[in-house]
């Protein structure tokens, strides 16, 4: 969880980067676009997130029509990274690049080896004339080895037509490793309904850049988006509304294995989360008796919140979640579970922590870990717990103090500040669709998205009680992938490097500069993102 390398390691490092390739730096200090007074970044670090460790040389690496992908060790996963880099590099490039379990010296390597230094999802890509090999001690290392490959071939090359190339790879060596074991991005799916291909858009487009966890918001008063045998009507009545009136909708069970399952094939695990015990309105409407007067709750499309709560002293309300839970757990076979806990205003308080006490049974009862919103710190979080912070500048000491506190007696916790992290906060000029997005945290321009550390962010939280970061995604004014990628494209990228690199790389000056690379890229793959007035972005895909 701590940088692998120190500010002063990284620094005489840059120093040799401009030495080899003669760049030099002249950054400003402002907020506006100006690329060309920020630091130049070799063409082999051009890459988001920003390697731990870069060492270019002069000699490249050409893929061709003769090129091969190795897989030698017969490794299952391995081969699976090599097919899904060769899906992605034969539409452009129109060359066969058969995978093959052959050694040799030559073409892609993916290779498998115990060096402890890479971890579970580190690895070492090296470039030169005769190969580019990617080395990791874990089919993940490989599978996010490939995403640095990607970046470093022309964006071009994510083209699903034949584009004439040259296919290039900068000459030299990378060296990486995550800062965070927990990379997350959050998307609602209970405000407005996204079906299963446009949750696999958005899962693809994480992957780019080393995500490694979907949070899934599968309920809130406007939706219930998941089948549940023992309580059919969540869906069937609970998922038909939705934000504005629409139509609503929900995953089957098949449907929800194919989303986990996918997300898996590109190293993200789903965790999935029911928001109890309030924001539960799409529950009350589906099932009266869990409304402590018994009477049927209206379905509601609105965007209010904290008006609904489960009935707390009632014992049908914990059948219910145990239903939930036990059918929830069936089918994630990831470690954790989350249970919301936020915005319970209709829950009184000493109700709240009754509740949290006997969901957090339930959830470690059925083999998970509990996760929940950072209101949980103020309740009695079970051992192993993890708190979601979700706080911003305006938030009470009390709340920091609390999840300080519960960081302190063992929780762990995941940093999700609403002004910095909140993907569906707006940006502070208007977008091509201007109706996008929320600022009840504020407006939150790219440089704040990125410009934080959270290792630092929450005065007296032990440095080791942080596993991560995540970026939710809200959806009450978003109902399409490509309102979904304006909101986020281009915050997106920044918060997943903070999730990856050393503390020691954050530069926005040299940021700023792959983040403008990386436009032609998103040009390519049908991203739409929105061109912040702080980046100078090209004019075009080519």
């Amino acid at each position: 969880m701590n940088p692998r390398h120190t500010r002063s390691s990284l620094l005489v490092g840059s120093l040799l980067l401009i030495a080899a390739t003669g760049v030099s730096c002249f950054a400003d200090s402002g907020d506006g676009g100006g690329a060309a007074s920020a630091p130049a970044v070799p063409a082999l670090g051009r890459v988001i997130p920003a390697p731990a460790s870069v060492t270019p040389h002069e000699v490249p690496y050409r893929i061709t029509s003769a090129t091969p992908i190795r897989v030698p060790g017969g490794s299952r996963k391995a081969r699976e990274v090599a097919d899904y880099l060769a899906d992605v590099l034969r539409p452009s490039t129109g060359y066969a690049l058969p995978v093959t379990a052959d050694t040799g010296a030559d073409g892609i390597r993916l290779l498998l080896a115990d060096e402890a230094d890479l971890g579970t999802e580190g690895y070492r890509l090296e470039s030169g004339e005769r190969a580019v090999t990617i080395t990791a001690r874990r089919p993940a290392g490989l599978f996010h080895g490939v995403q640095t490959l990607r970046q470093l071939l022309p964006p071009a090359v994510e083209a699903r037509t034949a584009r004439p190339g040259p296919w290039t790879v900068p000459g030299g060596t990378v060296r990486d490793a995550p800062r965070y074991a927990y990379r997350g991005a959050m998307l609602d799916v209970a405000r407005h309904f996204f079906t299963v291909d446009e949750v696999k858009r958005y899962i693809d487009q994480l992957a780019l850049y080393k995500v490694n966890t979907l949070h899934l918001h599968l309920s809130d008063d406007q939706g219930w988006r998941l089948a549940v045998d023992s309580w059919p009507d969540l869906a069937a009545k609970g998922g038909a509304t939705e934000v504005g009136g629409g139509k609503g909708g929900y995953y089957t069970k098949d449907q929800y294995r194919e989303l986990v399952r996918y997300a898996a094939s590109r190293y993200l695990e789903v965790i999935p989360e029911i928001d109890m015990p309030g924001h539960t309105n799409a529950v009350l409407t589906a099932y009266p008796k869990l409304n402590c007067d018994g009477e049927a709750r209206e379905p509601y499309t609105g965007t209010k919140v904290g008006f609904s709560s489960l009935c707390v002293p009632e014992e049908i309300t914990y059948d219910f979640v145990d239903d939930v839970i036990r059918e929830l757990a069936e089918l994630t076979p990831g470690e954790v579970i989350h249970i919301g806990g936020d915005e319970a205003d209709a829950t009184p308080a000493d109700e709240y922590a009754t509740f949290m006490d006997r969901a957090q049974e339930v959830v470690n009862r059925y083999g998970k870990r509990v996760m929940g919103w950072h209101q949980l710190a103020g309740a009695r979080p079970v051992d192993g717990a993890v708190i979601q912070y979700w706080g911003y500048d305006e938030t009470g000491d009390a709340e920091r103090e609390e999840v300080v506190r519960a960081a302190r007696e063992g929780a762990e916790v995941v940093l999700s500040p609403a002004d910095r992290a909140y993907l569906d906060m707006q940006y502070p000029e208007v977008t091509d669709i201007p109706y996008l997005g929320l600022e009840w945290a504020g407006k939150v321009d790219v440089r704040r998205s990125y410009d934080w550390d959270p290792g630092a962010y929450l005065d007296g939280l032990p440095a080791d009680a942080v596993l991560g970061i995540e970026a939710p995604l809200w959806t009450e004014t978003l109902s399409t992938s490509t309102e979904l990628e304006v909101m986020a494209f281009p915050r997106l990228p920044g918060l997943a490097e903070l999730g990856w690199s050393p503390r020691s790389t954050h530069d926005w000056d040299a940021y700023r500069q792959r983040l403008a690379a990386q436009a032609p890229r998103w040009d390519v793959l049908g991203i739409r993102y929105h061109r912040s007035p702080q980046v100078s972005w090209p004019a075009s895909a080519e």
